[in-house]
């Protein structure tokens, strides 16, 4: 029987993630998750864990209002507001993608600038703002917050499990950074999967993951492996046209909740 096993959130874009038991559903995928940002003050562009390593220890948790508690190693905790409708647009860049969006004010950039060490802003997405999916996959409606392209992610633990025994150590679920994990099916099933139901939730599997540099980044301490594991290993033997596929990406197609223990049933 295949379970829903883990749930995470990510409220800041390349941020610590959070480990739920449950969660709501709105169109852009996870409550709360990737709605915040962080980006360059001069050019708009989004900053990651590929450029600016010390994110992997920036703690960001979802508040209910929708607000955001910031916290990192050597900083006091800071909590932030939900720009409000006549909060300050800003001009941003993430990937190919230009949108203006609230920017969440003057203390916030202070605090986030002396954590990067660069004049650095904090931004929101509300759903009335949010990007299109990646074009060719999904519906021309799909939309998305700040992940890279799509509102979820899907791993199966036995997938995780195949890749460890290959890489040669047990590897940590968060380095793969997905939303939901699935319990109970073969190493990679999850590739032939076309539509999902968990709970009343169903789902389209629209794209294959490619992965980064950013799965060699230890979520725990923020260093990055030496032998360039596990992307070494997943591009000897899930190498695509596109990159290392681990994992696939999805979109709800209804609001809903989630916990963990639900059941999961492939429908396509």
């Amino acid at each position: 029987m295949l379970r829903l096993s883990a749930l995470y959130r990510y409220p800041l874009k390349s941020g610590k993630g959070e480990t739920l038991q449950q969660v709501g559903l709105d169109k852009l995928g996870l409550d709360g998750d990737r709605r915040w940002m962080l980006v360059d003050e001069a050019s708009g562009r989004f900053l990651t864990q590929r450029a600016v390593a010390q994110m992997s220890q920036l703690s960001a948790l979802w508040n209910a209002d929708g607000g955001l508690t910031l916290n990192a190693p050597g900083h006091s905790p800071i909590d932030i507001a939900l720009p409000g409708s006549d909060a300050e647009l800003r001009g941003v860049t993430i990937w190919r993608d230009s949108l203006r969006v609230p920017d969440a004010g003057d203390a916030a950039g202070a605090w986030v600038s002396e954590f990067i060490g660069k004049p650095t802003r904090l931004v929101h997405v509300p759903l009335e703002r949010a990007r299109t999916t990646e074009a060719g996959y999904g519906k021309e409606d799909d939309q998305v917050a700040f992940a890279d392209g799509f509102p979820l992610l899907l791993i199966g633990q036995a997938s995780l499990e195949d890749l460890s025994q290959r890489v040669g150590r047990p590897l940590e679920m968060l380095r793969f950074r997905p939303n939901l994990v699935i319990e109970g099916s073969d190493a990679f099933a999850e590739d032939g999967w076309k539509r999902i139901r968990i709970g009343d939730v169903e789902f389209r599997v629209v794209k294959s993951c490619s992965r980064c540099i950013l799965t060699t980044i230890d979520p725990q301490t923020g260093e990055r492996s030496e032998d360039r594991e596990p992307l070494a290993t997943l591009q000897k033997y899930r190498a695509e046209a596109d990159g290392a596929m681990f994992g696939q990406n999805l979109v709800n197609d209804s609001n809903g909740r989630l916990e963990v223990g639900m059941p999961v049933t492939i429908l396509e």
